[in-house]
C-alpha cells in the first residue's frame, strides 16, 4: 500500500466527539468557543481537513503548526487509527487565515506519531499526544520556533484554531471560515483536575469568561511571546483540563511541545 493511500485511511476519532467529551479513542478539543477573528498573520498556522463518511460526509478539521519548511506538528489523536469513521483528506493547508482557501496546500507524505502515545483511561488525558506530519514538498511560509521552555504559570499565551464556535455535537457544530484566536495564560497544575497537567501537559486558563478551545481545534497551537516579541510554540491542543467539562466551562489541556523538542528534531533529522 502506498504511503499516501495509507495516510488517507487514517482515522481521526476526535471529530466525532461531543465538544470536550472524552471517548475511548482520543482527546477532544475542537474549535474556539467565544474567541475572536484573528488580528494578525500567523504564517505557521496549518490545518488538516477531515471528512466523516458516517455523518453524511460532514467536513471537519484538526489544527497543526509549521515547525520546518516540510513538517507540521499536531496531536497524535488527530492522526490515530480507530473505528470512529473520520478520515484525513490527505492534505495540509499552511499559512492561511481561512479554513478552506488561501495559503499553501501540500499533500501528506508521512505521519510519525510519538512512539509512547497511548490513550488515557476513561476521561483522563492521553499520554505523549503529539505527532509530526511531513509534507510532500517544502512551503515558503515561515515556520514557528519551538520555545526552549513554556513560561511560568501566569504567562500570557494565545490559542489559534478553526474549531467549532458552538458547543455540543454533530450536527450542531459550526466551523468558522476565519481563523479564531483566544488570549489565555499558563495555568498552574493545580488549576486543572488532579492528574491532568504535568511536565508534558500544560494547564491553560482563558482570560475571557466562557471561552476555550473546542471540537476541531485539536492539534492546533498555543503560543507565547519570545525574547524578541515573536510568537513561539509551547503547546499542542489536546482537550479539557477537567473531567466532563464543556468547552467554555473549564480549563484547557495542551501537550507541552517544549518537552518534545529532542524527539521532534531527531524525527525530522532521520526522515529527510
Amino acid at each position: 500500500m502506498s504511503r499516501l493511500k495509507s495516510v488517507r485511511r487514517v482515522v481521526v476519532g476526535a471529530l466525532l466527539m461531543s465538544a470536550f467529551a472524552t471517548t475511548a479513542m482520543t482527546g477532544t478539543a475542537g474549535a474556539i468557543v467565544n474567541g475572536r477573528d484573528s488580528t494578525e498573520r500567523y504564517p505557521f498556522m496549518a490545518s488538516l481537513p477531515l471528512t466523516v463518511p458516517s455523518a453524511d460526509n460532514a467536513k471537519g478539521v484538526c489544527g497543526a503548526s509549521l515547525i520546518h519548511p516540510r513538517w507540521v506538528v499536531t496531536a497524535a489523536h488527530c492522526v490515530g487509527q480507530g473505528a470512529e469513521g473520520a478520515v484525513l483528506d490527505g492534505t495540509v493547508r499552511v499559512g492561511s487565515d481561512r479554513r478552506t482557501s488561501g495559503g499553501t496546500v501540500r499533500n501528506i507524505d508521512r505521519v510519525v506519531r510519538h512512539p509512547g502515545y497511548r490513550l488515557g483511561e476513561g476521561a483522563k488525558p492521553n499520554h505523549n499526544d503529539i505527532a509530526l506530519v511531513r509534507l510532500d514538498r517544502p512551503v515558503a511560509e515561515q515556520p514557528i520556533r519551538i520555545a526552549n521552555r513554556a513560561g511560568d504559570p501566569g504567562t500570557p499565551t494565545r490559542l489559534l484554531g478553526f474549531g467549532t464556535t458552538v458547543e455540543g455535537g454533530l450536527p450542531d457544530w459550526k466551523f468558522p471560515e476565519r481563523l479564531q484566536q483566544l488570549d489565555t495564560r499558563r495555568g498552574a497544575e493545580s488549576e486543572c483536575a488532579p492528574g491532568f497537567a504535568d511536565r508534558t501537559r500544560l494547564c491553560t486558563i482563558s482570560r475571557k469568561p466562557n471561552a476555550m478551545a473546542c471540537s476541531g481545534d485539536s492539534g492546533g497551537p498555543q503560543v507565547q511571546r519570545g525574547k524578541w516579541g515573536r510568537w513561539e510554540l509551547i503547546g499542542v491542543t489536546w482537550g479539557p483540563g477537567d473531567e466532563g467539562a464543556k468547552c467554555s466551562d473549564g480549563p484547557g489541556l495542551y501537550t507541552n511541545a517544549t518537552a518534545y523538542r529532542g524527539w521532534i528534531q531527531k524525527t525530522i533529522n532521520t526522515n529527510r
